[in-house]
């Protein structure tokens, strides 16, 4: 009885397996906001975009994204958006070139970016994080839900959970009836070198985070707070299932 029942397990591990190597991963975007988000999807060269890159998403709904094996891309959430029947519109931040189908188009920053690399032909590993490089505009998390069998169950969770909107220094805010709608970078407001981590400051011994990237850094430590921010902000794993939340829980 015991064989049996471990040669069903193993059964059950290799289709599981064989699945995901062969369909790519699942990612489950929750809105866990007060308000309506339209997420912004932008793909890297030579993968497809899912949902033709944006779509709105209600209070307290979830939707399911299939993405392709392999699959590399970004992935924000716009606010203060308003679209026609056609799909033209605009956001208060995030916007893509004022469509509701980013196609292609980045997000406008500041945008709070959530990055992934699923594997490669060459490397099965997941990479992911949460950028704060081009500046904040929602907590956003991503958190591994579902592994293959015998995988590692220790990946980590890559998250901005605060909003940095209430703690945006002045000279960093954008802002629309003195509400704070979104906070740049040093890097995205001055343009500096120093502070962007090029010319002879693309190197981690000469660049360092700015008083804002340490301020993000102190206040969001599993987000990116600045380019050469890797040791403590990129994750790596081998799920199945991700879960992306817009307005994450605090741990």
């Amino acid at each position: 009885m015991a064989l049996r029942l471990s040669i069903c397990f193993f059964t059950l591990c290799l289709l599981t397996l064989i699945s995901s190597y062969s369909y790519g991963t699942q990612l489950f975007l929750v809105n866990n906001c007060s308000e309506s988000i339209w997420p912004g999807i932008l793909a890297h060269q030579g993968y497809a975009t899912p949902n033709n890159g944006g779509f709105h998403l209600s209070r307290a709904q979830q939707v399911l994204i299939e993405t392709p094996q392999h699959w590399s891309g970004r992935i924000w959430g716009r606010r203060g958006c308003s679209f026609d029947n056609n799909g033209v519109g605009s956001c208060q931040t995030g916007d893509c070139g004022g469509r509701l189908e980013c196609r292609g188009a980045g997000g406008e920053p500041p945008a709070t970016l959530v990055q992934m690399t699923l594997g490669t032909l060459q490397n099965p590993v997941h990479y992911y994080d949460v950028s704060l490089v081009d500046g904040f505009n929602l907590p956003i998390s991503m958190v591994p839900v579902d592994y293959p069998c015998g995988g590692d169950h220790s990946c980590g969770t890559a998250a901005c959970e605060e909003d940095l909107n209430a703690a945006c220094p002045a000279y960093l805010a954008i802002q629309q009836d003195n509400k704070v709608l979104g906070c740049q970078s040093d890097c995205l407001a001055t343009k500096a070198p120093e502070y962007c981590c090029t010319s002879v400051y693309s190197n981690t011994q000469n660049c360092k985070p700015s008083i804002a990237a340490r301020v993000f850094k102190a206040l969001c430590p599993r987000a990116y707070s600045y380019a050469y921010d890797d040791s403590t902000s990129l994750n790596k794993c081998r799920a199945l299932r991700y879960v992306l939340t817009f307005c994450p829980s605090k741990a």
